[in-house]
């Protein structure tokens, strides 16, 4: 089995874990803070389906749900041979934390060094999205808009 990258990204956020898991589930809250388009099924085996950049579908399926506290999913993209749909895992949990929650996200399963700091750019740029919408605050424009 070929060695895989991992991304390890820790967030703090403005809000109980009920609002982040929320805004992780929801397919109209998703599209606050990533993508143009949403489908997802928040059940293991459920669609996991998000146009992120407006040019490039993630795709996968929920492996864990856990209400307000984690999910699990697999997570590719459309069209992609190098991290193909399904091919790696995305595992987030929620920790209520001083009022707000602590995010702990970790994509596994990626095939290079390249993936995994692309991956570990576009989850820091996401991640701090999330973060302005919890705390009621428009992100702006988003700067991957377009990108392949």
């Amino acid at each position: 089995m070929p060695e895989s990258f991992v991304v390890h990204r820790e967030a703090h956020i403005a809000a109980p874990p009920a609002a982040v898991f929320a805004l992780m589930t929801d397919p109209e809250k998703i599209l606050r803070w990533m993508g143009t388009e949403a489908q997802v099924e928040p059940q293991p085996g459920g669609l996991y389906l998000v146009n992120v950049t407006g040019a490039r579908f993630a795709r996968g399926s929920f492996r864990e749900v856990v209400p307000v506290h984690r999910l699990a999913y697999s997570f590719g993209w459309d069209g992609s041979e190098v991290v193909p749909p399904g091919s790696s895992l995305v595992e987030i949990d929620l920790i209520e934390q001083g009022g707000g929650t602590l995010l702990r996200l970790t994509h596994s399963g990626l095939p290079s060094a390249d993936q995994c700091a692309g991956h570990a750019e576009g989850w820091a740029r996401y991640l701090g999205r999330l973060t302005e919408v919890a705390a009621g605050r428009d992100p702006g424009p988003d700067p991957f808009y377009g990108r392949t």
